[in-house]
């Protein structure tokens, strides 16, 4: 049984929907704002599921009450990285620590080539398996090229 018939990366919320407008977006970001939450915006090139520390684009927006400011740096971060994975973060910091709220993806490569389970043999007839990325076969910021 195929539990992802896309083979789109699943991480965050939404992720087996169809892609977000910017209009959808801004309602999500709107809908935390309300909540209190503080955005931030991350991309990488290397989406490997235990890969839970993407880069910062820009600073936590913790001041914010639009979500204009939020989409503007979005799409900063579209323009300066077209071929990255990107997502939005949402941080609910009411309990005195960052707590991630909501996490969704708004930016995808138009290739997704996916991942590969590796097998490895170990003593006593032992066997360990390794999620890798096929995009990492190729150098960074060559990952997902034009």
């Amino acid at each position: 049984m195929m539990t992802n018939p896309t083979g789109r990366l699943t991480q965050g919320q939404f992720s087996f929907l169809p892609d977000l407008t910017d209009a959808e977006i801004a309602l999500q970001v709107e809908y935390g704002l309300k909540k209190g939450y503080a955005w931030s915006v991350e991309y990488t090139d290397d989406p490997h599921p235990r890969n839970t520390y993407w880069e910062m684009y820009g600073m936590p927006m913790f001041d914010l009450t639009d979500a204009a400011g939020v989409l503007a740096e979005m799409k900063e971060c579209r323009k300066t990285f077209p071929h990255h994975y990107i997502r939005l973060m949402a941080f609910d910091s009411t309990r005195g620590i960052e707590s991630i709220a909501m996490s969704f993806i708004v930016n995808r490569p138009a290739r997704e080539p996916g991942f590969r389970l590796v097998r490895q043999e170990g003593v006593g007839r032992t066997m360990r398996y390794t999620v890798q990325s096929y995009a990492t076969d190729r150098p960074e910021a060559e990952r997902y090229g034009a």
